[in-house]
């Protein structure tokens, strides 16, 4: 597994053995980070330049390393198991990448509270679970996601997304078994007065 593009290319990442990470695959990384680039979520802007990540369920790290990558300025990663966790920091470490890097050994579901929101949030949780839902209400309740901030959600492609009330799917797309779901914040009615 490699870094896709970005002032980090072609560099090498670690994953645990075994099945309990599952990274996502290189196509559907090099899709996604394409659509992103490509601004079509975002007004024809890469929303990644200087942008504050959030990878929800990191694993290995590849989806907020590769955004460093491409410009983010900032990678908070989330991730609780340990296997996991000891590739990820050691995936930070070989790129030089600490001072822009924060790991939480925190659960998706009981995250930290954020300083301020993320501008885009990588969620890759284990399939077939149903952590997409409780995952966007906890990462909200704590202040990782506002209304401006794109949520790039991976799931099998059989799985539904079932985002809480308050979100909207903005695009949709299938590359093998995996689904890009694209989701916001729906903004709050104002007040007619």
């Amino acid at each position: 597994m490699r870094i896709v593009a970005g002032s980090l290319r072609g560099k090498r990442l670690i994953a645990p053995d075994g099945e309990g990470v599952r990274p996502t695959a290189d196509r559907t990384r090099e899709a996604l980070f394409n659509i992103l680039e490509g601004g079509r979520l975002t007004g024809g802007v890469s929303p990644l330049p200087g942008a504050r990540i959030l990878d929800a369920f990191a694993g290995t790290g590849a989806l907020g390393l590769e955004a460093l990558s491409r410009g983010a300025a900032q990678v908070d990663f989330l991730e609780r198991y340990a296997p996991a966790l000891t590739a990820l920091r050691a995936n930070v470490s070989a790129l030089g990448s600490a001072q822009a890097c924060r790991i939480h050994d925190r659960d998706v579901l009981h995250p930290p509270e954020a300083g301020a929101a993320a501008d885009v949030v990588f969620m890759d949780p284990p399939y077939n679970q149903g952590l997409a839902r409780p995952a966007l209400e906890a990462l909200s309740k704590a202040g990782w996601i506002s209304e401006r901030t794109l949520i790039c959600l991976e799931l099998l492609k059989s799985e539904d997304a079932n985002p809480p009330p308050d979100f909207v799917s903005l695009d949709e797309r299938r590359y093998g078994k995996a689904k890009l779901c694209f989701l916001r914040k729906a903004p709050r009615p104002t007040d007619a007065r």
